[in-house]
């Protein structure tokens, strides 16, 4: 028998401003997901304050439920120094890019990959924040996938 897989990616700007806020109501979605699905793989980079609120929350989650049903995948542009600390805290750790991306796109190329290869995008994103989070929900917005944009959703 096959495992069913809910692949959820979240993208979000550098700078947050209210972490707890942000991180309880991931906490409160994963939790959802984890009694809805067979197995849920959460997609998170390693970009700035909305990234690492997310790997927080997930993993207080998995302290809470166990590892069973859910991973937390860091979904890195490019390699990165010091990978064994990033290897000791999330559960895998995935490159999709072709290693010659110029690094000046392979963010905006990641957060493409994120999109194409997920079922929900969970994000916290603001409509007057310019940048690379904006510029990628609005790719997203025109694929169909599901978006959950926390910084106008209460969920």
């Amino acid at each position: 028998m096959i495992m069913e897989i809910f692949r959820v990616s979240f993208i979000g700007h550098r700078e947050l401003n209210n972490f707890s806020i942000v991180e309880e109501k991931i906490e409160k979605i994963a939790k959802e997901f984890l009694q809805l699905h067979e197995f849920v793989e959460f997609y998170v980079g390693r970009s700035g304050d909305f990234d690492i609120s997310v790997a927080s929350a997930i993993k207080r989650v998995q302290k809470a439920f166990g590892k069973e049903g859910c991973s937390l995948i860091l979904v890195l542009p490019y390699a990165v120094k010091d990978e064994f600390y990033y290897e000791n805290f999330y559960d895998e750790i995935l490159y999709p890019l072709n290693p010659k991306t110029h690094y000046k796109i392979a963010i905006t190329k990641r957060n493409e990959w994120l999109i194409n290869n997920s079922d929900l995008l969970i994000c916290y994103v603001e409509d007057n924040h310019k940048g690379g989070s904006l510029t990628a929900l609005n790719k997203a917005r025109k694929t169909g996938i599901e978006i959950i944009n926390l910084a106008y959703q209460n969920y």
